[in-house]
């Protein structure tokens, strides 16, 4: 869909300013409302990408703007502390969502609209400004991703591609969280027409009691499942386990791609512990959309069934029938940890085509035991109704459970040689 505008006359020496067509600018603002995303707080997701954009580009302010009738709002501002958003005329964003390509003014004071902008004129001095619009499927322009700076500069083809993969990056965390929203929705209908069912057929007192237990269940599920809405691609830091030491660390292949492994450790109810590790298939703006459904998905459905297989089954079914996740696929450790009374833990593990994990146990002798833990299991996300497995161990005290992606094992050595599973 393109977006219509015309153009105003201009004043002497300026340069004829595009005005948009009234219709599809209402169309525009629909589209605004339907995704429900101004005014939310500060989102992660949508912070990293302002923070990417800044780094990529080596500019001081990046951000993530929305553009609605009258102003300019900021979902993400790097390094523009102190304002969440601005009037929408006369505004570079508000321009910016007018043309159908990346908008890039190498210089502000050479260009008749940009120079009277306030963010030109004014005490900050943007000297240079470019902008990708957040184009959704059906074409309309939500707003902008944007980076600017205090000196002129220019930029290649390959750079104003790249910012319109970040604009690309936003709208699909945009299309996850209006996905999980409906998703919510729907299942705060459903499980409340159930407990108006179930509280019908109920007659006794104590059945009456078990319905409303049962709905107070309920609504801690949504609400948890509510909570990961907010969560970006990896945790900001693992949790502290009771008797547990927990570390990792992680490390992309490029700082220039979005990779695809994703990881998480959370609690669950009876003193349990969930954790999970995986990979997507590729890298880039579509395998950060598949990462992100993930792992929202593997931590809502624990919080409802935490059994290990059936958790693998529900992300299989998610990754064949979501249309954001296309046809990637990918290999997934999940686990539980129950606490035992004699100390240590009881681990319960399935795995989707994941590599072995490995349980690691030191002998009297200062030597390391070590046992490849293997539960068979398809690659989620490629074949409907696929087959996974568990297995039950003991983690007792002194011993370690050691869980990688083929990241580590396709890593090369100093010499160059890859890695490899035997090392």
């Amino acid at each position: 869909m393109m977006q219509q505008a015309s153009a105003t006359d201009p004043a002497p020496g300026r340069r004829p300013e595009l005005v948009p067509d009234p219709d599809v600018e209402a169309a525009r603002i629909a589209a605004v409302r339907r995704y429900d995303i101004l005014d939310t707080p500060p989102d992660g997701a949508f912070d990293r990408v302002a923070a990417m954009a800044a780094r990529l580009f080596d500019v001081p302010v990046a951000t993530v703007t929305i553009v609605d009738t009258d102003r300019i709002w900021f979902k993400a501002a790097h390094g523009l502390e102190g304002v969440a958003e601005i009037g929408r005329d006369p505004g570079l964003c508000g321009s910016a969502i007018l043309r159908d390509d990346t908008m890039v003014i190498p210089d502000t004071l050479k260009d008749p609209v940009a120079a009277d902008n306030p963010l030109v004129a004014g005490e900050m001095g943007v000297r240079f400004y470019a902008a990708a619009p957040i184009i959704t499927p059906d074409g309309h322009k939500l707003g902008t991703v944007n980076v600017l700076d205090t000196r002129p500069r220019s930029i290649t083809e390959e750079d104003t591609a790249t910012l319109a993969d970040l604009a690309a990056i936003v709208l699909d965390e945009m299309e996850l969280r209006l996905s999980a929203l409906r998703a919510l929705r729907d299942e705060q209908a459903r499980r409340e027409a159930e407990r108006r069912h179930a509280e019908a057929e109920q007659a006794r007192a104590e059945a009456e009691r078990a319905a409303r237990e049962k709905a107070e269940q309920d609504k801690a599920a949504i609400a948890a499942f509510a909570s990961t809405l907010q969560r970006t691609l990896l945790p900001p830091a693992l949790p502290v386990v009771p008797g547990l030491e927990l570390a990792c660390h992680y490390r992309t292949a490029s700082a220039h791609d979005v990779g695809g492994d994703f990881y998480d450790v959370f609690p669950l109810n009876g003193g349990r512990w969930a954790f999970f590790l995986g990979d997507v298939c590729g890298k880039g703006p579509e395998a950060a959309t598949v990462t992100a459904l993930a792992r929202h998905t593997l931590r809502a459905t624990a919080q409802i069934n935490a059994d290990p297989v059936a958790v693998l089954s529900a992300l299989n079914t998610i990754l064949l029938t979501d249309v954001t996740a296309g046809r990637r696929f990918c290999t997934v450790l999940f686990g539980l940890l129950e606490p035992r009374e004699d100390g240590g833990f009881t681990v319960t593990l399935a795995a989707g085509g994941h590599p072995p994990a490995y349980h690691l146990r030191p002998d009297d002798s200062g030597a390391v035991w070590v046992r490849a833990v293997r539960p068979q299991g398809m690659l989620v996300g490629a074949f409907p109704q696929a087959p996974f497995a568990q297995t039950t161990f003991s983690l007792t005290a002194g011993e370690s459970l050691f869980l990688y992606t083929d990241g580590l094992t396709e890593a090369r050595t100093t010499e160059g040689a890859i890695l490899g599973d035997d090392a």
